[in-house]
Parts: C-alpha cells; structure tokens; sequence
C-alpha cells in the first residue's frame, strides 16, 4: 500500500450567474417593468472525511479541481440555477493548511466532516432590482462574482490503531511484516523505512491498523531527521509498540531517549498506553539484555515481551497483546469536537467604514494609473459593460468616491490609462458627471 502522507493541491469555487436585463413584454402592456431574474451562486468545494481511506496518493497526479458555474439570471424575475458543489473526499486525519501562511485552516478527524476550503461567486442582480421612481427602466445588470480560489496542503495525521515505534534498523518493519499482511521493503541499513508502511492484523473479529512510522533520530522532536513527519503521524495512534533492538548496547538507554523525544515532543506520547518489545532475540547475547529493559517497561506500567522477527519466536503472544490493549484502549482525537477549531479561509467582507474611505490612487511604473478601492473594485467588477446603461453606473460609481478628482491629484490627464481592478478605461474627466 503506497503511503502519501503530503499531498498540494489548488481549488476554485464557481462564479456566480450574471443578473438578466429584461424587461415584462406582455399583450396590452406596451411598457412593462424590468424583470430580470438574479443569477445563481456558484458552487462551493467542499473537503469532506471519509473512512477507509488511508493515504492521500489520490492527489498525486490529480491536484486541480474547480466546482460548477452557476446559470444566468432570466426574464420574468427568474434565478439562475445554482452551480454544482463539488465534494472531495480525504482520509480522516487531515489537516488542511493554507499553503502560502501555513495557517491550519481544518482538521478534519471523523467521517462526514467537512470544510468548505472554497466559497462559490455570488450571483449579479438583474435589472430589476435598480427600478426607482426616478429610473423606472435601468438598462444594466450585474455580473455574478467570481468563486474563491486557494492553495492548500493536506497533511494527514495518520488514525492507526498501533504505531511501531523505534530507531533506525531496530526491525520495525520486520514486525509489521510478521504480525500482519504487510510486505514492506526490508533492507539492513537505518532509515530504511521513509515513509510509513501500513498493516492490518485481523484478530477474532476485529481489523487492527497498525502503521510502521519512519526512524527516529535523537532531537526528532527539533525536527532533525524525519522526526516531526514520524511524530505527527504517532500522535494519533492508540498504543505504541516501543521497538528496541536487544544486540544493540545499553537497550534501557534506548528506550529512555525514544521516550524523551515523545516527551519533548508533547501530546501526551510518552504516556501513551503500550508494549515494549525487545526485538532480535535470535541473536546471541541478547538475553543479559532483554531482562533491564523489562524490568524498566514493567517499572512505568508496560507490558514487555522479548521476540525475533526473524524467527517468529513469541510473534503469537505479541499478537495477542496487542489486540487486548486495543481492545480496552479507546482511539484517540476521534470526536470532531476534539480537533483543532476549524476555521474558515478569510473571506474580505464590505463594509460601511471601507465604503467611506478614500480611493487610493498608484502611479505605475508604465505611466498608468491604479485606483484601489475595496468596495468600488468590487461593485466595477460586477458591472455588465455591454449593457446599455453600464457606463453611467459606473460613472455614477466613480463620482460618489471622487476618483477624477483623485486621480487629477496624482498627475493624471485626459487619455491615460487607469485600471479598477481588471478593468481599464482612459482617463475623461468629463465623462464624470
């Protein structure tokens, strides 16, 4: 089983429909109203936890993804159709990061939890919401918003039931291969295992996940190494095997540093439910050895059992173990109410204060102007310029901020360029009325 436990990926939410410019065309009403419809909310992308997924190598080779438009408003005051939500399934476990803070936006722990990483575009407003007493015709709608868009990194918080671990070449992943149905690759030299390799040991009636996490170094916990990778995914795991290598010197030293970096590292590890197993007992003189570290795992309340991989010796009792301490250990950080608080992207919202400021105006390096405004990009973004009346909203736009007179402040003239956001004109000041 491949194991992914990073995956960046890039979402778009849908634009919104555009308001319809239409007018009531009816048999003996010569001059009807406007009524044109308001366009629909563009869809959102939702990532949604789902069990039995384990790993995020989904994400791979499919890293985009991108919700459905919504449709146009029409005549008769009738909405656009809503764009379609689009749902992506990840492992529970999953923290969602903004990928350019690092901000964690999500932690997404049990099934059918969701984040919405993406807000559909709001729907533009059909002719028929500018009638006044003094315009009873307005000739203009508004274009639908476009969606939100965002990096994310996935960084999955692996929910094992059983973490193997261990340093470097203490046989962890000859464990996991002799108490499960894993076949992780197995070379003689440290840090063979990269990333975690998965089992699952099926006892009676129960299914065990059990995940063999990446070596650990001396100041894991500082990030040396693959420490944090490694510690990040133990976190969640509900026991720990503590994996020692007995031909190795001064076991009890080993065991003592691998429990200073759960220590260091927090969360509660180093006193986390487990069982010590002395691995590589088919060596020669690894009996003076086995019996300090018992008596060391047995002084803090764990269960020690001395086994080869190699040979299978007490691989049977060690199974049994484990499935008991599983059974009476419940998971860990498994209720949604436990996780991280999720938080939503941040979204810029308008307000009244941000409608009062003053436009700031940027004389760029090309002699063009930029106008910058929260409220005044946004409503210039919104604008339907092939409709008839458009140009005079957005003169009335500008006006009520005072841009000409911003703009011929900062040195601007009669036929310069100047953006609002993505739309360029050039500069008449007489337009402005």
């Amino acid at each position: 089983m491949k194991f992914v436990d990073i995956a960046e990926i890039y979402v778009k939410a849908g634009r919104g429909g555009n308001g319809a410019l239409s007018f009531r065309r009816e048999k003996f009403v010569p001059k009807g109203g406007p009524d044109g419809g308001d366009g629909g909310k563009g869809g959102d992308v939702i990532l949604e936890a789902v069990g039995g997924v384990v790993t995020l190598a989904d994400f791979e080779y499919d890293r985009r993804f991108q919700a459905g438009h919504a449709g146009h408003g029409e005549g008769a005051h009738r909405s656009g159709l809503g764009g379609k939500d689009l749902v992506i399934h990840v492992p529970c476990g999953t923290l969602v990061r903004d990928s350019e803070s690092g901000k964690i936006l999500a932690d997404l722990v049990v099934p059918g939890q969701r984040f919405t990483a993406a807000h559909g575009g709001k729907g533009g407003r059909g002719n028929s919401h500018f009638a006044t007493s003094s315009r009873r015709a307005p000739k203009f709608a508004e274009k639908g918003d476009p969606g939100e868009e965002a990096s994310l990194t996935l960084e999955l918080k692996l929910i094992a039931d059983v973490g193997l671990a261990g340093f470097p070449n203490a046989g962890k992943s000859s464990i996991l291969s002799a108490i499960s149905g894993a076949h992780p690759r197995i070379a003689g030299y440290p840090f063979t295992t990269l990333s975690p390799n998965l089992g699952v040991l099926a006892v009676d009636d129960a299914q065990i996940v059990i995940a063999d996490m990446p070596g650990l170094i001396e100041g894991a916990h500082e990030g040396k190494g693959l420490g944090l990778q490694f510690l990040r995914h133990v976190e969640r795991t509900r026991i720990i095997l503590h994996v020692i290598d007995l031909s190795q010197p001064e076991p009890v030293s080993t065991f003592h540093a691998l429990l200073n970096e759960f220590r260091e590292y927090g969360a509660g590890l180093d006193e986390r439910p487990g069982i010590v197993v002395g691995n590589k007992i088919d060596i020669e003189g690894t009996d003076a050895n086995s019996e300090p570290l018992r008596e060391e795992a047995e002084s803090r309340g764990l269960k020690y059992l001395a086994v080869s991989a190699l040979t299978g010796e007490n691989i049977p009792e060690l199974i049994r173990a484990i499935a008991d301490l599983v059974r009476v250990t419940p998971a860990v950080s498994l209720d949604a109410d436990d996780a991280l608080e999720i938080t939503e992207l941040p979204r810029k919202k308008s307000s009244g204060k941000s409608s009062r400021e003053p436009v700031k105006i940027i004389r760029q390096s090309d002699g063009s102007y930029r106008v910058e405004h929260e409220n005044l990009e946004k409503s210039v973004a919104r604008i339907n310029f092939e409709h008839e009346d458009a140009l005079q909203k957005f003169a009335r736009l500008l006006k009520a901020l005072s841009v000409e007179e911003a703009l011929e402040a900062a040195g601007a003239r009669e036929g310069d360029k100047v953006y609002i956001g993505d739309t360029e004109f050039d500069f008449e000041p007489e337009v402005i009325t």
